[in-house]
């Protein structure tokens, strides 16, 4: 009887080691179970892997703008040295038609009376009076510069060019100095030379002959 009272109880502490084991088995699989869904997080499927972002290349430089070309400056602008060119050649010629050269001295500067009296000016333009030349062409052609107006060491104001007149052209060569804040005349120098030829594709073609219209019989 003792006996088999033994063996039932280690018949049961068997069983009890064997439930035991199994708990443990089981506790241990949900554990790892857990730790490995910790480390690899679930993925949609369909989902595009992430693209490592690469690095944009520096935008370039904008380039430098061109500075500006300075401007030249001028002395006087250009209607003024139209002006004080036509005028002063016309101011001749109206002392050439008449001989009195009394109101071109009286215009000029001080220094230009002193060394010109009227008489010493119609002996140098002796030759246009002469030839009864007419610079009229002052007032109706517009003057070519043959350099930009500029001023000399003495600040005076220097204005070289020419009237494009036929058959002979007016050369020009003016001096202006400031008296009482207004450009007057200082030197003045004229010669007529001949125009040069026209181009070829200037010149005005020759007149064809026109042929007679057949008369009626």
């Amino acid at each position: 009887m003792v006996g088999q009272v033994g063996r039932v109880t280690s018949a049961v502490k068997s069983v009890l080691l064997a439930c035991a084991l199994g708990v443990l088995l089981v506790v241990a699989s949900i554990a790892v179970s857990d730790t490995i869904a910790q480390q690899a997080p679930e993925t949609k499927p369909g989902a595009p892997a992430a693209r490592k972002k690469q690095a944009q290349p520096p935008a370039p430089a904008a380039p430098l703008a061109a500075a500006p070309a300075p401007q030249l400056s001028l002395p006087v602008s250009v209607e003024q040295a139209l002006y004080l060119i036509r005028s002063s050649l016309l101011t001749l010629n109206d002392a050439n038609r008449s001989g009195n050269y009394t109101v071109l001295r009286d215009l000029a500067t001080p220094d230009f009376q002193a060394r010109n009296t009227a008489a010493d000016l119609a002996q140098i333009f002796t030759d246009l009076r002469r030839r009864n030349f007419d610079l009229y062409g002052a007032a109706l052609l517009a003057p070519q510069l043959t350099a930009a107006p500029a001023l000399d060491a003495e600040k005076r104001l220097r204005l070289t060019g020419f009237f494009p007149t036929r058959p002979q052209r007016i050369n020009f060569d003016l001096s202006f100095q400031v008296v009482g804040e207004q450009w007057r005349l200082f030197r003045i120098a004229i010669a007529t030379p001949e125009a040069p030829p026209l181009p070829a594709q200037a010149q005005a073609p020759a007149a064809q002959p026109v042929a007679p219209a057949p008369k009626n019989p």
